[in-house]
């Protein structure tokens, strides 16, 4: 951090010599737009969202801090810490050549952290910052529901009612095929069918850990009377691989759509689709009070959501996801909140994205659990199942009427790590008004797999 620390600052210090060395003109101060032209050409470079000269102050900056040992936990420490991180794996994974066609970005954003963690190459108040931040914020949860809510507002009523009505069929196909060839792969290196469909297919279908592996493995454990933790221990590796697999997916989906462009909607799930997200307003009408109240909606959903899972058991978000359909579907909410909505998803979408995958890579996807998955056997029927469930959702989706990309990565969400796999399975897609969608099939398909999972373990033992 010292070394980086002192370049940038050597990088600034000759930019404002050149600015200072510039010629000046005789009587009053003022600068002409060809005398500003350098800075605001580096101003104008950026690292992510951030300007190069801004992002170096803040290098500079949070570098000192961490020397000083006064890194704190505010709110404003914490986003230019997640910011910085955030998109300079971004930008590290944009730039390596063949990763950045399979999700470097997004792979670089979400598992070089977990790794310098594990290996402690990041410094350690940095990390329990990053840690104690993720905790006490819950930050994820306002993210899906910005994304969720805004996309779901601001789409046209007759795509969101279409796309919900036939996601179904390729992703109940998928399931059970990539159940089957997955069991068959596992089988042919070794690995037994009973070990191969409970502990590595179901697991990669769960919907990820906190409403996936953790109520699966509970159930386990009551049916077969081993400790929950040794289960949760076996399974992980699975939704982690699993995990990244279906990123690499997406990402070749993404090249493949821009190479043929009659497979992909770019975002649209069917043809007849004018486009996903509807139009109103110009958005130069729209206001920041429109934008401000447009967030209170997805919060109020939310918060709804959270109450309906303390009453009967639906996942919060599942249930916000319904809440946001019925009030879209029911003309509950104004054409102008409506746009800010728009406006909440793309603010949401373009900025939080990489620094939530930097937080997620740093508190909850652990570096030795990954590598604990990286087994030929293990490797092969992880990779076979996810392409299986992909490759079904293109042709089906196809076949119902579906844009095939869209189809099959709506389907590859459903081997997502929950929320956070499915924003950086989109992400990788450059997808994420799709949300909503992968959503459903990330949570209603992971409960239903848990569901018949439990059953058959039940009924055989």
């Amino acid at each position: 951090m010292s070394t980086f620390s002192l370049g940038t600052f050597a990088f600034t210090r000759k930019l404002w010599r050149q600015l200072a060395n510039r010629p000046r003109s005789d009587g009053p101060l003022h600068y002409s737009p060809s005398q500003n032209s350098l800075w605001w050409h580096w101003m104008d470079k950026r690292i992510g969202i951030i300007p190069l000269p801004v992002y170096c102050l803040v290098v500079i900056c949070l570098g000192t801090l961490l020397t000083l040992g006064k890194i704190s936990g505010d709110i404003s420490i914490m986003i230019a810490i997640l910011a910085v991180c955030g998109f300079t794996c971004a930008e590290l994974g944009a730039r390596i050549p063949g990763l950045r066609r399979i999700g470097g970005p997004v792979i670089v954003a979400t598992f070089l952290p977990s790794c310098l963690v594990y290996y402690q190459l990041l410094p350690n108040e940095l990390t329990q910052s990053v840690k104690d931040f993720w905790q006490t914020t819950n930050v994820l949860y306002l993210f899906i529901a910005s994304v969720v809510v805004g996309s779901i507002l601001s789409m046209d009523r007759q795509a969101l009612v279409k796309g919900f009505a036939k996601i179904f069929l390729p992703l109940a196909a998928g399931s059970v095929i990539a159940a089957i060839v997955g069991t068959l792969t596992g089988m042919a290196f070794g690995l037994g069918a009973h070990h191969t469909f409970f502990y590595i297919i179901i697991p990669i279908m769960a919907g990820g850990i906190g409403e996936g592996a953790i109520p699966l493995t509970l159930g386990y454990a009551d049916i077969l009377n081993l400790p929950q933790g040794q289960l949760f221990a076996q399974i992980v590796p699975a939704v982690m691989l699993g995990n990244l697999t279906a990123i690499i997916c997406a990402a070749l989906l993404n090249q493949l759509g821009k190479r043929y462009s009659r497979y992909s909607g770019e975002g649209r799930l069917h043809a007849s689709d004018s486009g996903i997200l509807a139009k109103h307003a110009d958005a130069s009408t729209v206001t920041v009070e429109h934008i401000a109240a447009a967030g209170m909606v997805a919060i109020c959903l939310y918060m709804l959501g959270m109450l309906v899972h303390k009453l009967i058991g639906l996942p919060a978000p599942v249930a916000m996801l319904f809440l946001a359909v019925l009030a879209k579907l029911t003309y509950a909410i104004s054409p102008k909140l409506e746009d800010g909505a728009r406006t909440v998803y793309h603010f949401f979408s373009s900025t939080v994205t990489y620094p939530l995958l930097f937080a997620i890579g740093v508190t909850i996807a652990p570096w030795d659990h990954l590598m604990a998955a990286f087994t030929v056997a293990n490797i092969i029927t992880i990779v076979v199942t996810v392409v299986t469930l992909t490759t079904v959702g293109f042709f089906v989706g196809r076949w119902v009427g579906l844009y095939p990309i869209e189809g099959a990565i709506i389907n590859a969400c459903h081997s997502g790590m929950g929320g956070i796999g499915d924003v950086a399975i989109l992400t990788s897609a450059n997808r994420l008004q799709l949300m909503p969608f992968a959503q459903m099939a990330t949570r209603l398909g992971g409960a239903l797999t848990i569901t018949v999972a439990i059953i058959l373990l039940g009924t055989i033992t």
